[in-house]
């Protein structure tokens, strides 16, 4: 039997975004959607939090994290430090470092980054939607196919408060969890979309690279492929965790 799955979404997001893999997998497995500080309805928390509070909503027995984008960051940040209490973890549109940095070509620039942050105390909830569309380019969708997304995916009811967003953009400034990697040694499936306008496919084969245990698929898809190519991404998840986790967690 395979350990619960924990997603965790991205930045601005929340848990309703993997609404189609816990119809999915909640058919097969153990499945948990969580929603991080300050999303989703969920409580506000310091920064230096976090990742305590993301804890608390696992289960005691190890998980597999799917973590997408900025969750999963975190999720690569908990495998370094709290590893006991995983036993895989999927990567899905994922980068050690968001931000340019000496060395890392994969980032966002300090000008891009700069004009992001002035949009959100700007006008939230327009950059928010900017961004959403952002996260699709990359995959051929028609008007109907892009709002159906939207309306299935976001959640319109509980938006994200400034405080976790305003957490969740300081996190994506300053993590930089390159110097980790190769002590990872999780079964890690990193899942890239190759046009991917957020964070660079490139950070997908640093990480694969660097960790011992990890396993690449890019996909032809953007940011957001377990939205825009649902059955082919939980394909891919289930067959990946049924070879590299299912002997190690019985």
């Amino acid at each position: 039997m395979l350990p619960t799955f924990v997603f965790i979404h991205g930045w601005g997001q929340a848990a309703q975004t993997w609404h189609a893999q816990m119809a999915y997998f909640g058919a097969r497995h153990q499945v948990l959607a969580v929603d991080l500080p300050g999303h989703g309805g969920a409580s506000d928390v310091p920064l230096e939090a976090w990742d305590q509070a993301l804890l608390a909503k696992l289960p005691d027995e190890p998980v597999v994290l799917v973590g997408w984008s900025l969750g999963g960051m975190l999720a690569l940040r908990l495998a370094a430090t709290h590893a006991a209490r995983l036993a895989g973890m999927v990567l899905l549109s994922t980068t050690p470092s968001f931000r340019l940095r000496s060395g890392w070509e994969h980032g966002c620039a300090d000008e891009v980054f700069e004009r992001f942050q002035e949009s959100l105390e700007a006008n939230a909830p327009r950059l928010l939607d900017r961004f959403f569309a952002l996260m699709l380019q990359g995959d051929e969708l028609d008007r109907k196919q892009f709002v159906g997304i939207v309306r299935t995916a976001v959640d319109r009811r509980r938006a994200a408060s400034m405080a976790g967003l305003r957490c969740g953009l300081q996190l994506l400034d300053e993590l930089d969890l390159r110097a980790v990697l190769p002590d990872i040694s999780l079964p890690t499936l990193v899942l890239h979309g190759q046009a991917d306008a957020v964070t660079p496919v490139g950070a997908a084969h640093d990480l694969a690279e660097q960790m011992p245990a990890a396993t690449l698929n890019i996909m032809q898809a953007g940011h957001a492929p377990h939205l825009t190519q649902t059955d082919k991404f939980n394909q891919l998840l289930e067959e990946w965790c049924q070879n590299n986790i299912s002997t190690l967690a019985r």
